[in-house]
């Protein structure tokens, strides 16, 4: 990628170009049978939450929001049935990551990760946590190439999912 992708949080006024964002990328994985985001979730108060909560992150190009990420430590009651490797070590959980679909298939993903992982470094964290749709094989993909190792699965609203965790390269 030739032009830099710059990562900082969210603030309340970018709000509307963050549902903006996700709802075109709902109408992208509903296009492709991807039946994971819907208007119950992630809605509109919930994204107003990750950024009030200083827990939503963007990647920016030439000013123009690439993705979003919420990192935190919350997560579903269902993730204590994880086979969680790094158990005794500081993590982080990503939620709702999605890519602009104006800047898919550009690698996108994957530098988002990379800019987590060294974001996370120097902060002391030793390794990231998730969960990901089975039935999303673009997510899947990206986080199966990226090193993320699958500890378990739980079953939420919209199906199975695949728990993953990832230890941060020191």
């Amino acid at each position: 990628m030739s032009t830099e992708l710059i990562l900082r949080k969210a603030v309340i006024q970018d709000l509307a170009d963050v549902v903006k964002i996700f709802k075109a990328a709902i109408r992208v994985m509903n296009d492709n049978g991807i039946d994971q985001w819907d208007i119950i979730y992630p809605d509109r108060e919930i994204l107003k939450e990750d950024i009030l909560k200083s827990q939503m992150f963007l990647g920016k190009i030439n000013d123009r929001i690439a993705f979003v990420v919420v990192i935190n430590q919350e997560c579903n009651e269902e993730y204590k049935n994880g086979n969680w490797r790094y158990e005794g070590d500081p993590f982080v959980i990503i939620h709702r990551l999605c890519v602009n679909p104006d800047f898919q298939h550009q690698g996108i993903g994957k530098c988002t990760l990379m800019l987590i992982e060294r974001m996370l470094k120097k902060k002391n964290i030793k390794s990231i946590r998730l969960d990901a749709f089975s039935l999303n094989p673009i997510a899947l993909k990206l986080y199966d190439k990226n090193g993320y190792k699958r500890v378990g699965k739980i079953n939420l609203r919209k199906g199975i999912f695949y728990l993953y965790e990832k230890k941060i390269k020191i």
